[in-house]
């Protein structure tokens, strides 16, 4: 929860992030650099169409190299164009939620997803059920020389593949498997009513999710109090379903990891991105052994406070008052452009060239989707939403975003379509690796100890939000999973009890566990898709060993190492991809780099606190 604005220099004092009327194209999106027009939509449409029935006339046909070079060059081309027909279609929805035109060609492109796959269903069972001997001498052949990393991943997926009655019927099945994910939703989004409070100035306000956060946020500690207490005491409606439905989705979990013969619903979710289990394992324990410093962070919260206790409601209360001086894009602009300079000269262009290509829709509008994200197809350049507030989160975010899209970027001039995508394990990388660079050149651009202090917290924020929440959940899924596969039960008051447990745990002495606190699993979503969060600890981890290396390192040689890594894709295993940009995932080494640099934030900022308090 970053709110936090910053008076950086004199250029922020401008009044307004906003644009006049005249320059605010210039900051939305082209659709048509997808498509110019419909016409060329629908032609694209119309050969993804003729080209499904060639798609289908190979199945039973793969059994030798050259025919299953011919079906991967007409499915890629195939998927290129369906694609592009999606984005164009998706793109315009979030511009615009009632545009009708962006209804009826999403309407029209999923139908024709779903049919392309139909179509090519086969492909992968009917390899994956033949001999290894086969394989492997399809992934020496001339015609498969550029596949030969998906055909380890095939290899590597062949001991848990069943025959194939039993692959059709754990396809039939899927859908019952997760339907706990679908009826969580519909009682933690659909059936649950929000409370309301009565602020200071006697307005209720309903407590949205963002209203929360932002209530959370507040000055008046009582204010603070009465909304975490309604927010908690609210979700005790559906406490019983939810748990019903983690147990429910933990079970099928578990039974999947079974039925494709691995020892555990963990094991199954890591071998999914070729991640080996000590990696999960160090994050845990390195954290582990660093929770002295988070609890220190408590302490200094609670000081700084002056509480008796530090309560859940007060873990988000700016230790700093709010100066808010909105800053304008161009503003952000120019402090990205410079905040990212150790990138070097290619990096910077690309960036320019987002600004200058319209690759960004950067404002709220009415009917525009909110929140943020970075998109794209292999055939156009990235597409970043933002819903910029003038904010430092709005800077952070629009930073963070142009991350991901230079990792496209490189990756999609350097390396073919079936290798271009991004593990979750490596594509937050490039992201939170900018936001390193931006808040180590924000704070050194700070004129004022106040701003010093602002930027000194929000780094601090940033590991314990990324890092010691992500592992502290990654801990709960791991209890429960291990639970259930042992014949366990998941009732409420177990996992409110763990819960509350990990928490006082995780926050020490100084941290006072309101029962309120103990449905906090309640309101993961993350949690249906299991061993999920942990990426987020690890990709914070990564990034922070590849930053302090480019900050260090005056050969250059960091530098060429993440490009090398940006451009690699997905073209061989996440460890070994960061490998090669040196830094090993498979030691504890990178999370006790970035816990030990968490321990000297606290230690500044309690030198900081103390010399404000003399």
């Amino acid at each position: 929860m970053r709110r936090w604005l910053l008076g950086l220099a004199a250029v922020l004092l401008l009044a307004s992030p906003w644009p006049t009327s005249a320059a605010e194209t210039a900051y939305e999106w082209n659709v048509a650099d997808i498509y110019p027009s419909e016409h060329e939509w629908m032609r694209d449409y119309k050969a993804v169409q003729n080209a499904l029935p060639k798609l289908a006339a190979f199945e039973g046909k793969l059994d030798d190299a050259k025919t299953i070079a011919k079906l991967f060059a007409l499915n890629e081309q195939t998927a290129r164009k369906l694609e592009k027909l999606s984005l164009y279609a998706h793109l315009k929805r979030d511009i615009n939620i009632e545009d009708e035109t962006a209804a009826r060609l999403g309407a029209k492109v999923e139908a024709l997803a779903a049919q392309y796959a139909a179509k090519t269903a086969f492909i992968e069972p009917e390899l994956l059920a033949l001999p290894e001997r086969t394989l492997r001498k399809l992934q020496k052949s001339k015609p498969l020389k550029a596949y030969r990393h998906y055909f380890n991943e095939l290899l590597e997926q062949k001991p848990h593949t069943l025959t194939k009655r039993e692959e059709q019927l754990l396809a039939k099945l899927s859908p019952a498997l997760g339907e706990a994910e679908n009826i969580y939703d519909h009682a933690a989004r659909g059936d649950y009513e929000p409370p309301s409070v009565k602020m200071p100035n006697g307005k209720t306000v309903t407590l949205t999710d963002d209203q929360y956060a932002a209530m959370l946020e507040h000055p008046d500690r009582r204010y603070r109090k009465a909304a975490f207490e309604a927010k908690a005491k609210s979700y005790e409606a559906i406490e019983q379903t939810a748990a019903a439905t983690l147990y429910a989705s933990v079970q099928a979990d578990e039974l999947y990891a079974n039925v494709r013969r691995y020892p555990s619903g963990l094991a199954a979710a890591l071998a999914a991105d070729d991640v080996p289990k000590e990696v999960f394992d160090h994050l845990i324990a390195a954290t582990r052994r660093h929770l002295p410093a988070l609890h220190r962070y408590v302490e200094l919260r609670r000081r700084a406070l002056g509480l008796d206790r530090v309560h859940s409601y007060d873990l988000y209360v700016p230790l700093v008052g709010e100066t808010m001086k909105p800053i304008p894009v161009e503003t952000a602009k120019t402090l990205i452009v410079e905040g990212l300079k150790p990138l070097g000269a290619d990096y910077i262009k690309q960036v320019h060239r987002a600004f200058q290509e319209r690759w960004l829709d950067v404002y709220p509008r009415p009917k525009k989707y909110t929140g943020g994200y970075n998109t794209g197809a292999y055939d156009t350049h990235p597409f970043i939403l933002l819903n910029y507030n003038g904010s430092l989160d709005s800077v952070l975010t629009m930073a963070h975003e142009l991350g991901h899209a230079m990792h496209s970027v490189y990756t999609n001039r350097t390396q073919p379509y079936h290798y271009s995508g991004h593990s979750i394990f490596t594509a937050e990388v490039a992201s939170t690796a900018n936001e390193w660079l931006m808040l180590d050149y924000l704070y050194k651009q700070a004129k004022t100890k106040e701003e010093k202090l602002r930027l000194l917290i929000e780094q601090i924020e940033q590991i314990r939000g990324t890092l010691y929440t992500q592992v502290m959940y990654s801990e709960f899924e791991r209890i429960i999973h291990d639970k259930v596969r042992q014949g366990g039960s998941l009732t409420a008051d177990e996992l409110n009890n763990l819960w509350l447990g990990l928490l006082k745990t995780y926050y020490g002495p100084a941290y006072a566990a309101d029962p309120g606190s103990a449905l906090g699993w309640l309101r993961i979503p993350h949690f249906y898709d299991a061993f999920y969060v942990y990426k987020y600890a690890t990709s914070l981890a990564a990034s922070y060993a590849i930053v302090s290396d480019i900050q260090t390192d005056k050969s250059g040689k960091a530098v060429k190492r993440y490009k090398q890594f940006l451009r690699s894709g997905a073209s061989d295993d996440p460890i070994r991809l960061l490998k090669r940009a040196g830094v090993d995932m498979t030691s504890p080494e990178p999370i006790e780099r970035v816990l030990r640099h968490f321990t000297a934030l606290v230690d500044e900022l309690d030198k900081q606190l103390a010399s404000e308090n003399s």
